[in-house]
């Protein structure tokens, strides 16, 4: 059975184009893929279709994915990371 600590993170690493990484937490990257999600309703990705709620589909990107195709060349990339061993 694989280790719990394994699947937990302290924050993520958010890359977009033309933008200097970011550190956020959980909480943080949830609302920023809300808001990216939330003008995006009528062009989601096939996976989110199923969800009817914003949040259910950012809580699922964020349990699930590392990226989301945000646009011709633009994209957002998140990779999750444990500050303290």
């Amino acid at each position: 059975m694989p280790d719990p600590l394994m699947y937990s993170q302290d924050a993520f690493v958010v890359l977009e184009p033309n933008q200097t990484e970011q550190l956020l937490t959980p909480e943080e990257l949830l609302e920023k893929l809300k808001q990216i999600l939330a003008q995006r309703q009528d062009d989601l990705p096939r996976d989110l279709q199923k969800y009817t709620s914003v949040d259910e589909q950012a809580r699922y990107l964020l349990e699930t994915s590392c990226e989301l195709d945000v646009g011709p060349g633009q994209y957002l990339q998140w990779y999750a990371v444990r500050l303290e061993k």
